[in-house]
């Protein structure tokens, strides 16, 4: 008996050390238990279904709300993997944003309003090029790294300060108004919650998984990460992937922003999508990428991200002060990457 245990728990060890999807796994568990916990002594219940009913509705509120930052972070995954960074991702949240409210706004300054296309036509041409809008940004960044040759941080850095500063600068007079059938995108509701955000995050979660294992595409960013030198060797365009890689990630962030504003129905073009980056990284990183590239999961990714939800609503249950909870995801992103450089040893 002595011995299949201490067999068990070096098998568990094994795991912990070799598989980042394993380890991950198992803190998203222990987490959520302490939540629930938490969730628990924080509330009086009369009875069992109370008790579900509220822990039910507060995962969907947790879900819901960190939809967004799931959905970037699928793409930020793919940069990651492929030995990159991208921290434009706030930026490019809150331009496509401006641009779909501008284009859709029922005020006399609205862009397609003016030329007399309104109701579901002008919804599903704004959305188009919504997606086209974040994707040619995305692009931007991609022609930077792979023909300027600039290094990923100081590309996207400054695609981040370029991107929010305009932006800014052209909607300081503006105050667009979303019309009601733009919002139904987010706000449609299912069994009496608002589901759609979580569904879409999904969706895409389920898209990029397929990419990532099951496509060229997906094992040439496997293998930029793990070594350009010898891939481009091999014959594959490392410029042309690396290019796909950033476009794919503007069109990701150009659904978070769709997705926000149907459900916000307007954006604090000063604020909006702030820190988006580093909660994006922080997710990837936690959910088992490693930050010098070539290895990474789609599956590991929305693991991180509900980490880091599940974080955050702990501190906010226990009574943490907000200004300390960017503190502990710094020493979450710290301690995932001692971890990776452990492996490595």
């Amino acid at each position: 008996m002595e011995k299949n245990k201490a067999g068990l728990l070096e098998r568990f060890k094994q795991a912990w050390r070799q598989n980042p999807l394993f380890s991950t796994g198992m803190a998203l568990i222990v987490m959520i238990i302490v939540q629930t916990l938490a969730l628990t002594m924080n509330s009086n219940f009369a009875s069992f279904g109370d008790w579900f009913q509220n822990w039910l509705f507060n995962w969907i509120s947790l879900l819901r709300n960190n939809s967004a930052i799931g959905i970037i972070a699928l793409g930020m995954t793919f940069v990651i993997i492929s030995g990159g960074i991208d921290l434009s991702v706030g930026s490019v949240y809150v331009a496509v944003g401006a641009f779909t409210m501008m284009l859709l706004d029922t005020g006399t300054n609205g862009w397609l309003q003016s030329i007399g296309l309104t109701g579901v036509p002008a919804i599903l041409i704004a959305l188009v090029l919504a997606m086209l809008f974040g994707g040619i940004l995305g692009e931007g960044n991609g022609l930077l790294i792979s023909y300027g040759r600039m290094p990923p941080f100081i590309a996207t850095l400054g695609a981040m300060q370029i991107l929010r500063s305009v932006t800014q600068y052209f909607m300081k007079l503006q105050s667009p108004t979303l019309p009601d059938s733009y919002k139904g995108i987010a706000r449609l509701s299912i069994g009496g919650q608002q589901l759609m955000p979580i569904l879409y995050w999904a969706i895409l979660a389920g898209a990029m998984y397929f990419i990532s294992r099951q496509t060229t595409f997906g094992r040439y960013v496997f293998a930029i990460g793990s070594n350009e030198r010898t891939t481009q060797l091999s014959g594959v365009n490392v410029r042309k992937v690396k290019r796909r890689v950033y476009a794919l990630t503007g069109f990701l962030v150009a659904i978070a922003a769709i997705i926000q504003t149907s459900r916000i129905g307007s954006m604090d073009y000063a604020s909006a999508g702030s820190g988006f980056e580093m909660d994006a990284i922080a997710a990837v990183i936690v959910g088992g990428t490693s930050m010098s590239g070539g290895r990474g999961s789609i599956v590991g990714t929305v693991f991180g991200t509900l980490i880091v939800a599940v974080m955050n609503n702990l501190l906010n249950l226990i009574g943490v002060d907000p200004y300390l909870s960017a503190a502990f995801k710094g020493a979450i992103i710290i301690g995932a990457v001692l971890l990776q450089r452990k492996d490595k040893a």
